[in-house]
Parts: C-alpha cells; sequence; structure tokens
C-alpha cells in the first residue's frame, strides 16, 4: 500500500458543500469499481471503522473485512447521498443493492455514515449504521 504521508486525497479538509459532494461521489465511484486497492487506499492507514458489531483498525483489517463483504454481496451497486458535513466530517445516507452469493437472494441495505478526514483528505474514522432487507419477488 502506498504511504500516505506522500500522498494527499483531494479534496481536503476544511470542506464546503461542493467539495463534500465531490467527497461523497469520489466514494460512491471507487466502492462501486470493487477493485479492492483503490478502496483500501481512501483510508489512512490506522482508520477506524465501526460497522454493526464489529470494530476495527487499520488497512488490513479494512482490506480483510472488504474481502469477505464481497465474497457474499454479489452484483453490488451503491449510491450516497450527502446528509450533512462540517471542516473536516462528513455524514451520508447510503442505499445498495446485492445478491447474496450463497442463496441468490436480493437485498437492499440502508444506512448512515459518519466520516471524519485527516489533512492529507484520507478518512481516519468511519462509523456506519444499515439494516438489509430482502427484496421479495414481483
Amino acid at each position: 500500500m502506498t504511504d500516505e504521508i506522500d500522498n494527499r486525497r483531494p479534496p481536503l479538509p476544511p470542506f464546503t458543500r461542493e467539495t463534500a459532494l465531490e467527497k461523497v461521489q469520489a466514494f460512491e465511484n471507487a466502492w462501486n469499481t470493487r477493485v479492492l486497492k483503490t478502496v483500501v487506499q481512501t483510508y489512512s492507514a490506522n482508520c477506524v471503522w465501526r460497522i454493526r458489531e464489529d470494530t476495527f483498525q487499520g488497512r488490513a483489517a479494512i482490506e480483510f473485512f472488504i474481502r469477505r463483504k464481497w465474497a457474499i454481496e454479489q452484483n453490488y451497486r451503491l449510491t450516497k447521498e450527502l446528509w450533512a458535513y462540517t471542516d473536516n466530517r462528513i455524514s451520508v445516507r447510503f442505499v445498495c443493492e446485492w445478491q447474496h452469493a450463497d442463496s441468490g437472494q436480493w437485498f437492499r441495505s440502508h444506512g448512515n455514515e459518519h466520516w471524519e478526514f485527516d489533512e492529507n483528505g484520507f478518512m481516519t474514522r468511519r462509523d456506519i449504521s444499515a439494516n438489509d432487507f430482502p427484496i421479495e419477488p414481483i
């Protein structure tokens, strides 16, 4: 992994409405690539995540989590919407649809994320609350 000391991930804090919208779109785009390296490099080396019952820290743990997640969640499509922002924090709501790799069941996940960034634009904290709902056939 690249060390963020020599890199920056614009847009950088302090955020304006326009730069917060750009940051949200950049994260949505990165996740929808499903390219693990692209996603993991957006987080600081010691980024702390809290998602549902899991809390972990660091890029290796983030990579492990995402790899496990994507092994289960196939045909994944995510959208993020800016909810609020401050100087170095952004909150979003998200919706994604995915198909379970084993059962074939489709799900829609809804949730909120709270992000905190360092001065170089890397995410240092990500708190996620989410709910998964099965999509019933019509």
